[in-house]
């Protein structure tokens, strides 16, 4: 074999220079050393690289035959507007080959309030579909026979009225608890470092994690009480190592938490499942689903588990989100198929494929279609299903695999000597960890570094126009309120308020199962928003704290000139007016992705500017009097739930009546090129899309500040 790479080198070195030859050598961001060729020598001293699928550590998969006998479930996050729209989309895409359900919620039902709160009203009907009780529950499924189809649903905030709703509904369908399949989110953990859609600190969150553990391993044992998510992590920037380890460390903390209610480890832990980002770094998304189940077989080991399946890690995926631009769109209908691919080849379970205008605004129904035919057309023309783990005994793929796998064990120990994951997250870390990779990466896009086409390379002169889905927010609110009422008006209120008293008192006493409770309630038409609030009348709800990490996008930047005129200009301004720019950066409604805001703040802080971060979920009188009292020059408002046709026109108004007009107000993230011509005739003095590098949106707010001060 050593002869033969000397041969290689040889052969290599006819066709390139030495130093060109050399600088095939690169390390990835995840600071993992990549070689243009690997051998049999590269596996020489590696653990598990002969392994079989469905056999420890299932490194080539949880199952024997894989696709070869089933293939993965393509399942579509879908869910807007009403219950009774989604309802609708959800049939329409079973008949054109979807297999399984997965349920987006709006913001407003994540977070735990009913539809009519004064705080929701920018985000009801908005990023999925609205639920307030069981009424919209059955409106949702109505037709769609449950006893016959999984049902995956992303909650973690308000699991548990979203979760009794759901079962209530099958009941009231004829279909027995028993009977239900799919599965429900209820990773809190990743909600308090990246998501942020929380609602109760992590001590209450995590004893309403382990009571539905322990509910379902009772009574729905086709259910899997958890989805523990790297997804979110890898979507607010975390690299594959970051992703891997963060992921499979709340695994474990959720496993102890189970123990710890005297579950036998078999009796829950063939029901745990994951879910995995996939990104572009094809052959790294592979190699990290191949890691994972290697990671969680050796973790598991230590609960001396009886039954495989315990060591099995079972995982959805969903291509990523962030990834998809606005410029030049198109593009990602072909990184959507790079992505699925990865992840099939990766050995997933069930797949959900972004659509390609999800940069924007909501999935048309077009692209929706193009996002699952993406998956069909893998299924049923590209021949992957017929063998399995193709990448098996790759010389290069086995190295990857492990060599991502030791760097994540790093960090999974590190995490066990803080404590344990839960600790990690209450002290910061973890967070602070993901926002540091998040400003790197954004740093190599923005200064070219890493190649984003259409982007930072390849731009088009002319983009190309696109059907765009907007939900009338006003008119979803209105219909809720209006079924809101009906229910209140037909229950017992005296039968409510009892159920309502039960769970707050189990929650004093820290008796009782809540999941059990929430059943009884949502039966009796409690509202999510009440079932939430009976649990924060004991422990409140949770904000957490802003930090905000600097120096990290300027690296960055080292000797680049565009960076430091802009820092000088800066500097400039403050000779002149005896102070920096400063700026408020707001996250309005109950969206919580602040992986946006957290780049723009970091990027100003390093540019110069003086930067404050408001806390997240503010409303729009809020963000005006916080940013007056602060004396800002400009307010930057990330918007990536489509709430901001609603929020932003409301916080000028409000500035206006505080005798605040002069502050500049410009807005950034997920928002139509259709709609900035409605928030500019509204006063937004300027609109960044997706994609905008960061010194380029300071550049442009500096003028627009400087160009005020002159007015």
């Amino acid at each position: 074999m050593d002869n033969s790479y000397q041969e290689w080198k040889k052969l290599a070195k006819k066709e390139i220079r030495q130093e060109e030859l050399d600088s095939l050598f690169w390390d990835t961001p995840e600071g993992i050393r990549i070689k243009p060729l690997y051998t049999a020598q590269d596996l020489s001293e590696l653990t598990y690289t002969d392994t079989m699928p469905g056999l420890f550590p299932y490194i080539r998969g949880p199952r024997a035959t894989m696709y070869v006998n089933k293939p993965w479930t393509i399942r579509q996050y879908a869910g807007f507007s009403t219950a009774e729209e989604s309802n609708v989309f959800y049939k329409k895409n079973l008949e054109m080959g979807q297999k399984g359900l997965s349920v987006a919620f709006d913001l407003a039902t994540h977070r735990g309030y009913d539809s009519d709160h004064e705080r929701v009203m920018g985000d009801v009907g908005k990023a999925g579909v609205a639920i307030d009780s069981v009424e919209d529950m059955k409106i949702l499924f109505s037709g769609i026979p449950l006893d016959k189809m999984s049902v995956s649903m992303t909650m973690n905030g308000a699991v548990l009225p979203v979760l009794a709703a759901f079962i209530v509904a099958a009941e009231e369908q004829g279909v027995a608890v028993e009977q239900l399949s799919g599965t429900i989110q209820n990773d809190v953990l990743k909600e308090f470092m990246v998501r942020n859609t929380y609602i109760y600190p992590p001590q209450t969150s995590m004893r309403i994690v382990g009571d539905i553990i322990a509910y379902t391993a009772k009574n729905m044992p086709r259910f899997n009480s958890i989805s523990i998510s790297g997804y979110h992590m890898y979507e607010a920037g975390a690299d594959s190592v970051h992703e891997l380890a963060f992921t499979i460390a709340d695994g474990l903390e959720y496993v102890k938490e189970a123990l710890s209610r005297g579950l036998a480890v078999d009796d829950f832990a063939p029901r745990l499942s994951f879910f995995f980002a996939i990104g572009m770094n094809f052959y790294m998304e592979i190699a990290k689903l191949r890691a994972a189940r290697l990671l969680w077989a050796e973790m598991m080991a230590q609960f001396e588990p009886k039954n495989p399946q315990s060591s099995m890690l079972r995982t959805h995926c969903q291509t990523s989100g962030w990834s998809l631009t606005e410029q030049d769109p198109y593009n990602n209908l072909i990184r959507t198929t790079v992505e699925a691919m990865a992840a099939v080849l990766g050995g997933t379970q069930s797949l959900h494929t972004n659509a390609m205008d999800e940069a924007i605004a909501l999935p048309s129904e077009n692209s929706s279609r193009w996002a699952r035919n993406t998956q069909i057309i893998l299924q049923e023309e590209a021949q992957i299903c017929r063998v399995v783990d193709p990448f098996g005994g790759s010389y290069f793929m086995e190295s990857l695999t492990h060599s991502l796998a030791h760097e994540a064990r790093k960090v999974i120990l590190e995490m066990q000597n803080l404590g344990g994951m839960a600790k990690a997250i209450e002290l910061g870390i973890p967070k602070m960890c993901i926002e540091k990779c998040a400003a790197e990466r954004q740093a190599r896009i923005d200064s070219g570094k890493d190649t984003i086409v259409g982007v930072n390379r390849y731009q088009v002169d002319k983009e190309d126009e696109i059907e765009t889905l907007e939900v009338d927010n006003s008119r979803v609110r209105e219909q809720q309120i209006q079924r809101l009422q009906a229910i209140r008006k037909s229950r017992s209120e005296a039968d409510v308020k009892e159920a309502l008293n039960a769970i707050t008192q189990a929650v004093k006493d820290n008796q009782g199962n809540l999941l059990d409770l929430a059943v009884k309630a949502m039966r009796l038409r409690a509202t999510v928003g009440e079932v939430s609030e009976a649990i924060a009348l004991v422990c409140g709800r949770y904000e957490a704290k802003n930090n905000l990490i600097s120096g990290v996008y300027a690296k960055g930047f080292l000797g680049d000139q565009e960076f430091m005129d802009i820092k000088q200009s800066v500097c400039d301004f403050n000779q002149i007016h005896g102070r920096n720019p400063r700026i408020y950066i707001a996250k309005m409604g109950q969206d919580g992705h602040d992986r946006g805001a957290k780049i723009v703040a970091t990027g100003f802080s390093d540019l110069g500017f003086d930067v404050d971060i408001g806390p997240l979920f503010q409303t729009p009188e809020e963000v005006a009097q916080m940013a007056l009292e602060a004396d800002v020059h400009a307010i930057g408002v990330s918007s990536l739930a489509a709430g901001h046709k609603t929020l932003v026109p409301r916080l000028i108004e409000c500035l206006n009546a505080l005798g605040a007009s002069e502050i500049l107000v410009f807005v950034g993230g997920v928002i139509p090129r259709s709609d900035y011509e409605f928030l500019r005739q509204k006063g937004v003095a300027s609109i960044f899309g997706p994609g905008t590098p960061v010194i380029q949106c300071a550049k442009e707010v500096l003028k627009l500040i400087e160009a005020k001060g002159k007015d």
